[in-house]
C-alpha cells in the first residue's frame, strides 16, 4: 500500500465507523459519572437514603445500599461481558450494540419511574448488562476494523470518550445537585436516553466487522465490508485472504470452535491469561475507588465544593488522554507506558493515604494536597494505564476465540471493578471503617505486583496486525522477543510449505525457521 493510503484522510471511512462506535464508551462514561454524583445529592439521599446530621452532607446512604447502587451495574456488565462469546456466535457486533441500546432505555425507565430501592437495584443491574455489551462489542469492533497503524489511536479515543462521558455526567450532576427535590437526580437520568437514540440510527450506516463476517463463513460480505472501510485501491482481497488463512491456521491448531480451547489449548490458554491480566491492570491500579466515589469521598474528606473538584479530576484525566493521543501512533509501546503508569499511580496512592493519615481531614493544607495528587493520579491513570490495558487485552486473543477471550477478559475486569466498588464503602464510609483516602494504602502494593507482571509476561504488540500477533503466539515466542520478531504471514508460510521438498537433505529453511527469524534491535 502506498504511503498516501496510510494517512488518516485515506482511512476517513474507518474513522467515521469507529467514531460512531465510540459513542458506546461515551454512554458508559456518562452513566458512571452520573451515579457517583447522585450519591452525594440531598435530593437523591432524601428518597433512597437517611437523615444523618453528623455527616458533612447532612444525609447519607447506609453501606449496603451504597454498595449495591454502585456495584450492581458492574455485576450486570460482568455477566453480559462473560457471555459475549456465546452471543457473538449468533449476532454480529452491531446487533449486540443495538441490544445494548434497548436494554439501556428499559433500565432507565425503571430507575426514573420508581421510588423503591428494589426497583432501583433492578434498573442498575439492567443498565449494567447494557454497559457490558457497550464496552465489549465496541472494542471488538474497533480492534477488528482498524488498521494496525491506527489501532492504538482508536483505543486511546475509546478511553477519551469514556472519560469525557464521565466528565459530562459529573457536570450534569453539578448543575442539578443544589436542587432539593427529585428533579436533582431525574434530570441526569433523563440524559441517558440521548446517546442510545443516536447510536441506534448511526449503526445502520456502517458495515459489520469484516473479521466477524469471515469467521462466520461469510467471506464475500467480509470483503465488501473491508472495501468500505479501507482506502480506494487498497489490497482488500489480500487482507481478507490473510484473515481467512489466519483463522484456518488457528482451527488447525485447536478444535473448530470450542470455548474450552481458551483453557485446554496451550497457545490459547497463554493468550487468555495475558488478555485477562492486561484488562485487570485497570482495577489493580485502584482507579475504581476514585472514579466511582470521587464526589462522595471528597465530600467526606471535607474538600470544598466536592462536585466542582470531581469535574476538575475528570477534566485532568481527559487532558492526559488527549496528550496520549499525540504519541500513541509513533511511540505507543504498550509495556513501557503501562509500567510507568503503574509506578506513578502506586506512588500517588501512597502519598494521598499518608498525607490524610498524618494530617487528618480538618487540615486545609491536607485537603489541597489530596486534591492535587488525586488530579495527578487521574492524569496518570487515564494517560498511561486505562487505554493501554484495554488495547493490550483486545490485541492478544486469537480471531477464532476473540469474542470468548475478550469477553472473559472484560468480564473479569468488570468483576474486579465490582469487587472494588462493593467493598470500598466499608473502608471510606463514616458508618463503617471511615478510612477515607487511607484506602490508598491497599492499592500501592497492588500497583507494584501489577508492574512486575507486565515486565515479565506482557508482550509488545505495537504496530502489529492481528494476524502477525497470531503468528508470533503460534511460534511460541517469549514475551521479550515479540518486539524484534520478523513475521512472514500465514499465506507466505503456507506457500513455503507447498514448495518444500518431500524428503530431507535440503538446506532451505523451513517455514518454522523463517517464522523464528529475528533482527537485532537497533
Amino acid at each position: 500500500m502506498s504511503e498516501n493510503n496510510e494517512t488518516w484522510k485515506a482511512h476517513w471511512k474507518c474513522f467515521i465507523a469507529c467514531g460512531v462506535i465510540v459513542l458506546s464508551p461515551f454512554q458508559y462514561g456518562v452513566d458512571f459519572g452520573l451515579i457517583g454524583g447522585l450519591q452525594a445529592m440531598p435530593g437523591f439521599l432524601q428518597v433512597f437514603g437517611h437523615y444523618a446530621p453528623h455527616t458533612p452532607l447532612g444525609w447519607n446512604l447506609d453501606t449496603l445500599r451504597q454498595q449495591l447502587i454502585s456495584s450492581l451495574m458492574t455485576l450486570g456488565a460482568f455477566i453480559s461481558s462473560g457471555t459475549a462469546g456465546l452471543t457473538a456466535a449468533y449476532l454480529g457486533r452491531r446487533h449486540c450494540l443495538w441490544a445494548a441500546c434497548i436494554l439501556c432505555a428499559v433500565s432507565n425507565i425503571i430507575m426514573m419511574a420508581t421510588t423503591s430501592i428494589g426497583a432501583l437495584y433492578a434498573g442498575r443491574f439492567l443498565i449494567g448488562l447494557a454497559n457490558g455489551y457497550f464496552m465489549t462489542f465496541s472494542q471488538l469492533y474497533i480492534q477488528e476494523t482498524s488498521p494496525a497503524r491506527y489501532r492504538g489511536w482508536f483505543l486511546t479515543i475509546f478511553q477519551f470518550f469514556t472519560s469525557f462521558g464521565t466528565l459530562i455526567g459529573t457536570i450534569i450532576d453539578w448543575a442539578t445537585a443544589k436542587r432539593m427535590d427529585k428533579s436533582a437526580y431525574l434530570i441526569p437520568l433523563g440524559m441517558i436516553y440521548i446517546i442510545p437514540f443516536f447510536l441506534c440510527i448511526a449503526l445502520f450506516f456502517i458495515p459489520e466487522s469484516p473479521r466477524w463476517l469471515i469467521l462466520q463463513g461469510k467471506y464475500d460480505e467480509g470483503v465488501k465490508a473491508l472495501a468500505w472501510l479501507r482506502p480506494k485501491g487498497a489490497p482488500v482481497n489480500d487482507e481478507a485472504a490473510e484473515i481467512r488463512a489466519a483463522i484456518e491456521k488457528e482451527r488447525e491448531l485447536g478444535s473448530n470452535l470450542s470455548i474450552m480451547d481458551m483453557f485446554t489449548n496451550p497457545i490459547d490458554r497463554r493468550r487468555t491469561t495475558i488478555a485477562v491480566c492486561a484488562v485487570s491492570l485497570q482495577a489493580a491500579s485502584g482507579s475504581m475507588f476514585i472514579i466511582a466515589y470521587k464526589a462522595y469521598f471528597l465530600g467526606m474528606a471535607k474538600v470544598p465544593n466536592p462536585f466542582g473538584m470531581s469535574n476538575v479530576l475528570s477534566a485532568m484525566g481527559i487532558l492526559a488522554i488527549l496528550f496520549n493521543s499525540l504519541i500513541v501512533v509513533r511511540w505507543g509501546l504498550r509495556r513501557n507506558i503501562i509500567m510507568t503508569g503503574l509506578a506513578i499511580c502506586g506512588a500517588f496512592q501512597l502519598i494521598i493515604a499518608t498525607v490524610y493519615d498524618k494530617r487528618g481531614p480538618s487540615d486545609p493544607h491536607a485537603a489541597n494536597v489530596l486534591v492535587a495528587f488525586t488530579c495527578l493520579y487521574m492524569m496518570s491513570y487515564n494517560g498511561l494505564i486505562a487505554p493501554y490495558a484495554w488495547l493490550a487485552g483486545g490485541e492478544i486473543p486469537s480471531q477464532r476465540l476473540r469474542s470468548y477471550t475478550f469477553g472473559l477478559a472484560a468480564a473479569v475486569g468488570f468483576f474486579l471493578a465490582w469487587l472494588t466498588t462493593f467493598t470500598a464503602p466499608y473502608f471510606i464510609n463514616p458508618d463503617s471503617l471511615n478510612w477515607g483516602p487511607r484506602y490508598g494504602y491497599i492499592w500501592f502494593p497492588s500497583c507494584v505486583v501489577a508492574l512486575l507482571w507486565v515486565f515479565f509476561f506482557l508482550p509488545e504488540t505495537k504496530g502489529r496486525t492481528l494476524e502477525e500477533i497470531d503468528e508470533m503466539f503460534e511460534a511460541k515466542l517469549p514475551a521479550r522477543k515479540f518486539k524484534q520478531h520478523v513475521c512472514v504471514g500465514h499465506l507466505a508460510a503456507a506457500e513455503k510449505t507447498d514448495e518444500r521438498p518431500p524428503s530431507g537433505g535440503s538446506s532451505e529453511k523451513t517455514p518454522a525457521e523463517v517464522q523464528h527469524s529475528e533482527v537485532k534491535q537497533v
